[in-house]
């Protein structure tokens, strides 16, 4: 049973004077839709451990640093996932974090969950994310980013 709660890594690496966004495509079986590094934490594990935690699983980075941004919003639980959470939870929070990452190598994907991964700018990654909840999350991110 996963925990009611989930989180949203958007891995970033300055490239000149500019941010790059990590994105990874999920399969088509589980959407075939673009996204930064989501998942849920696993019992009695916080959400920053699980961020760090998740962002290794799905891409192999250890990044410089991780916060947990003042962002977040609520995902409705679809029915067909009803069983995989606790009787009653129709609604479950995420919580949005950045990982800088200066690693050169490339991201070792699970082909069981992504098909591609690109770093893009923030209009590239901008217009390839589908929910709308992401596309507020990485304008946030972006706005953080630029006071830094």
């Amino acid at each position: 049973m996963r925990e009611p709660i989930q989180v949203l890594v958007y891995p970033v690496r300055e490239k000149g004077d500019e941010w790059e966004y990590l994105l990874l495509k999920r399969i088509e079986s589980i959407g075939g839709f673009w996204q930064g590094v989501t998942g849920a934490p696993e019992k009695g594990e916080d959400i920053l451990d699980a961020a760090k935690r998740e962002l290794l699983e799905e891409t192999s980075y250890i990044p410089n640093f991780v916060f947990q941004t003042d962002f977040s919003y609520n995902i409705l639980v679809e029915e067909k996932f009803n069983k995989n959470y606790p009787e009653g939870v129709t609604e479950i929070p995420e919580y949005v974090f950045v990982a800088r990452i200066n690693q050169p190598d490339l991201p070792a994907i699970d082909p069981k969950e992504h098909e591609e991964w690109k770093w893009c700018t923030f209009e590239e990654a901008f217009g390839l994310l589908k929910w709308e909840d992401n596309k507020r999350a990485l304008e946030h991110v972006r706005d953080i980013l630029e006071e830094k």
